[in-house]
């Protein structure tokens, strides 16, 4: 039943605002997810310059993807403000708001995403380049290897504390990952020594696992950053001699491709990346394709073959 609210001037950014509350407590969103939604929102208020949550409708909608279009946004960042806009109207029809259905809301059809990806012996290079010497040489190769070990996002490395990975030594610990749900993820034996080396020249108290360096190699007293590990990246791809943009994402779709490769099944690489929805493991389909045209052309047609 619909809740009898008398809306005034502000209602729609007191509900946006709301809502982002919502976002952060009851669903355990980050805060640059919450941001990013309210930038979002934001732009379409703005846009929509409208009072009451009943002036969201199917027409004002239409306008408003209509701008984005002409303002030359790629399709994909056009769906960020629509997906935004479409969980914000379901939170009005659960709180009995009326407004727009949220399932009138469609994205907009993108072509398949293109994977960046760097080749065996690229990978083997990178992970070479930081070599075995002093502190921050064995903090960039820990780094490297758990990337790749366990194809975790640049910032659930980042947050990652000593503690974290108590359980490493087994192969395996938790980690905490979008949408605050937690995965197993597992380390190979290359990682888990090059963790052990780091760890072991270790003569700080910081409780990240992951820190700046000082001066003479001494850790500093800070975490590092998801854009100080770019930068780490990418420093070891020129230094291997990669021409191609290397980023930790990439790192992370060479750790699932590696797995889809060996072969691995779609779940399986769905669970370990922490996908809440499959469609997303999809995009790594085109290896599991090439494995069933290799198989199809091993095996199809050898009766036909067999007859002449």
């Amino acid at each position: 039943m619909s809740q009898n609210i008398h809306y005034g001037g502000s209602e729609l950014n007191k509900l946006k605002k709301e809502f982002l509350e919502y976002l952060e407590i009851e669903k355990g969103r980050s805060l640059k997810t919450v941001e990013n939604y309210d930038r979002y929102l934001r732009r379409f208020l703005w846009f929509l310059k409208a009072k009451n949550p009943d002036e969201i409708t199917d027409e004002a909608v239409r306008k408003f993807r209509l701008w984005l279009n002409r303002r030359e946004l790629k399709r994909k960042t056009q769906n960020y403000y629509l997906i935004a806009l479409r969980v914000f109207l379901k939170y009005l029809a659960k709180r009995g708001i009326k407004s727009l259905a949220p399932e009138r809301i469609e994205l907009a059809k993108v072509s398949q995403r293109e994977l960046d990806l760097i080749t065996e012996d690229e990978l083997e290079r990178l992970l070479s380049a930081p070599g075995d010497g002093d502190l921050r040489q064995l903090r960039d190769s820990a780094i490297l290897e758990l990337l790749f070990s366990t194809g975790l996002r640049v910032s659930e490395l980042c947050a990652l504390n000593r503690d974290d990975i108590g359980d490493a030594k087994n192969g395996e610990f938790s980690v905490r990952g979008k949408g605050d749900k937690i995965r197993v993820v597992f380390v190979s034996d290359t990682a888990k020594q090059a963790l052990e080396k780091y760890m072991g020249k270790r003569v700080d108290t910081e409780e990240a696992l992951f820190v700046r360096m000082g001066a003479g190699n001494s850790p500093a007293i800070s975490r590092l950053t998801p854009r100080s590990i770019e930068r780490i990246v990418k420093h070891y791809a020129i230094r291997a001699g990669i021409s191609k943009k290397v980023t930790p994402h990439v790192i992370r779709h060479c750790f699932a491709t590696d797995l889809l490769s060996s072969g691995a099944d779609l779940r399986s690489v769905q669970s370990l990346l922490g996908h809440s929805n499959i469609t997303t493991t999809q995009i790594y389909t085109h290896v599991t394709n090439k494995q069933l045209r290799d198989i199809h052309k091993a095996f199809h047609g050898k009766r036909h073959k067999a007859e002449k």
